[in-house]
């Protein structure tokens, strides 16, 4: 049989949850603004380094599978539409221009230059494996780290840029699937 509530103690929320639950939420909406509330520049800086960053690698991947679709023209109706996306992405992050340039129809004895800022990660390769099976495991190595280090980066970067990174990271991720389906 329950017990009825104590009559001492008034039905609702008390007084302490409401305050914690105010504070909360005064919280989450200064995690969220995106801007440096003090004023020094620092997160602003920091967060326009990540999104360079972040626009470097895109473009760098880019590059990489540019080299790829070169080499075995086989994949390009596969991967064109993935690279179509990290062209996107590098746009978003403010970059772009670079890769949106580049042609897939590059001959495969080509290889793309590595730019000294371009990570060593997600950098086209000197050269494309011969095989398409170890070209397609190559691009998915390369959107798996990057995917991985943008989720890394999630806590150094202020809201807007976060809720960016995690959306790309997140397509990485089915890039990822994508190049390996089939591969089981």
């Amino acid at each position: 049989m329950p017990f009825p509530p104590s009559p001492r103690t008034p039905p609702g929320p008390r007084r302490r949850s409401l305050l914690a639950s105010a504070a909360g939420a005064a919280l989450l909406v200064g995690c969220s603004d995106g801007s440096d509330s003090a004023g020094t520049g620092r997160g602003t800086s920091a967060a326009d380094r990540a999104r360079a960053r972040a626009a470097r690698d895109s473009e760098g991947l880019a590059e990489r599978y540019d080299a790829v679709i070169a080499a075995h023209p086989g994949l390009a109706e596969r991967l064109r539409p993935l690279r179509d996306e990290v062209v996107r992405h590098a746009r978003a992050f403010g970059g772009g221009r670079k890769a949106a340039e580049a042609s897939p129809s590059v001959s495969p004895s080509v290889s793309p230059s590595v730019s000294p800022s371009a990570s060593p990660s997600v950098a086209p390769s000197a050269t494309v494996p011969g095989s398409e099976k170890e070209a397609l495991a190559g691009l998915a190595a390369a959107e798996r780290a990057l995917a991985d280090r943008r989720t890394r980066a999630l806590l150094d970067v202020p809201g807007e840029l976060a809720r960016l990174l995690a959306s790309v990271a997140a397509a990485g991720a089915a890039h990822l699937y994508l190049l390996t389906e089939g591969d089981g």
